[in-house]
């Protein structure tokens, strides 16, 4: 019994493809008919080349030449139909023989070539072979899978040369650097050996040396052994010098103490037998003459003390001690004049130079802004504010200012004439207020009044 092939003879007597029956060497006895080709054991060029075919030929064929599962894969760009569809192409060759028989009459119209069994090129002769469904078609089949298992065998012995002549390269490689490697190694272990020899050497010097530093040290130990008694006695005789020093020392300061403490007695005394004449003399003297430290020296005046505007009734300092002038220049040269008095009215000056602020705000930059002026002129400064609703004073104010608030029922206006008329005769003063009736009196006693937006526009420059 004779095995069934995968693709089914056309139908009718044993024809050929052209209709022809067979030549009689080729039919001989069918029991011993060749094997035609078994469709899965096809080799892949043979089934690629048929799914070709067969999908150049599906696209053309009437619908009722395509299987149904077949219509859409007649659908797809030429490009993809083989590579996409090619399985589906192939078992419908094999199950249906109207669409074999169609595929072939199409290519036997359209393309001759591809149906020739006897073709050159062994893939087009076994895919036309298997096609018709000859009986030499799995010789033919045969032979393409031998070629392509040759083609694949030498390939594989090609690349497998490839990678040998390339190991052998890496091999005569990794030898020369193996052997620079082991050259560069023994010159290394040379350099090595010659450090270790350098470094023995210098081993066995600093030996030398260190045993030499040890017999010195032995003999400086000795020695400091035998001068350690010296030391000590010397020592001990310069503890009792400094004992006894610093017991004279305490004497002295003994006596110092009490020297000062009667000079002290003395001088205070006399302070407060001619503290009023000696404040008016001093100021006097000041403005006359400018040699101020002589003149104390030779009527032993001591320290600066109070000052008129220091017994001043009406106003009171708290805790801290701190003109018409039309111009800024005229003001700085009244300021330079020697043992000048700048006489402030507080918020006038203020309120006239930053009213947005809070009144506490407002005295303490007028307050630090003169402090500055007074350092730059050596100029006395008195700053006076009205009392009447202030709940604190400052707890202290920057140097050279004198803060002063009246006291209750008692207006900032009369604390700066009473300022004015307690300075004695001829001594400088400027009074800074914008307030014209204050500016009137204080002209008259002496002073010269400066508008409050002078006096700002200075101290912006400080």
């Amino acid at each position: 019994m004779h095995p069934q092939p995968l693709v089914p003879e056309p139908p009718g007597d044993h024809a050929g493809p052209s209709g022809v029956a067979p030549r009689p060497e080729q039919a001989g006895d069918p029991g011993e008919r060749p094997e035609p080709a078994s469709w899965p054991a096809l080799p892949e060029p043979v089934r690629d080349r048929i799914a070709e075919l067969a999908a150049a030929a599906v696209a053309k064929l009437p619908n009722t030449d395509v299987p149904r599962q077949l219509r859409p894969v007649a659908k797809f760009a030429p490009a993809k139909r083989a590579k996409l569809g090619g399985a589906a192409l192939l078992a419908a060759l094999g199950e249906s023989s109207q669409f074999r028989t169609a595929v072939i009459e199409w290519l036997r119209e359209h393309r001759t070539d591809a149906l020739d069994p006897n073709a050159a090129e062994s893939v087009a002769a076994a895919a036309a072979a298997v096609l018709l469904g000859e009986s030499g078609a799995a010789g033919r089949v045969r032979l393409v899978a031998k070629n392509a298992e040759e083609n694949s065998l030498r390939a594989e012995r090609d690349a497998a040369l490839a990678r040998s002549q390339r190991f052998e390269a890496e091999l005569i490689q990794v030898r020369a650097e193996l052997a620079e490697a082991r050259a560069s190694a023994a010159s290394v272990r040379g350099e090595r050996e010659g450090e270790v020899e350098k470094l023995l050497k210098r081993l066995r010097e600093q030996g030398v040396q260190l045993r030499q530093a040890k017999d010195a040290a032995e003999v400086a130990s000795a020695e400091a052994e035998r001068g350690s008694s010296a030391r000590a006695e010397e020592i001990a005789a310069l503890n009792a010098q400094l004992a006894r020093e610093r017991q004279r020392v305490a004497n002295e300061h003994k006596r110092a103490e009490r020297a000062v403490a009667d000079a002290e007695i003395a001088r205070q005394s006399a302070r407060e037998a001619r503290e009023a004449d000696e404040v008016r003399l001093a100021l006097l003297v000041d403005t006359i003459d400018g040699a101020v430290t002589g003149l104390r020296r030779e009527l032993a005046l001591g320290a600066r003390g109070a000052r008129p505007a220091d017994m001043v009734r009406g106003a009171s300092s708290g805790l801290g001690q701190g003109g018409k002038i039309a111009d800024v220049s005229t003001l700085d040269r009244y300021l330079a004049l020697p043992n000048v008095h700048l006489i402030v009215d507080g918020y006038n000056v203020t309120k006239t130079g930053y009213p947005e602020l809070a009144l506490a705000d407002q005295r303490d930059r007028l307050i630090h802004q003169l402090s500055a002026l007074a350092a730059r002129t050596s100029a006395e400064v008195t700053v006076v504010f009205d009392g009447a609703g202030v709940l604190s004073v400052p707890a202290s104010v920057p140097r050279g200012v004198r803060v002063l608030f009246s006291d209750r029922g008692v207006l900032a206006d009369d604390v700066i004439r009473n300022l004015v008329a307690a300075e004695p005769a001829g001594r400088p003063m400027v009074v800074a207020t914008s307030d014209r009736a204050v500016a009137d009196s204080v002209r008259g006693g002496g002073a010269h009044p400066t508008p409050s937006a002078v006096l700002v526009t200075r101290l912006s420059r400080v």
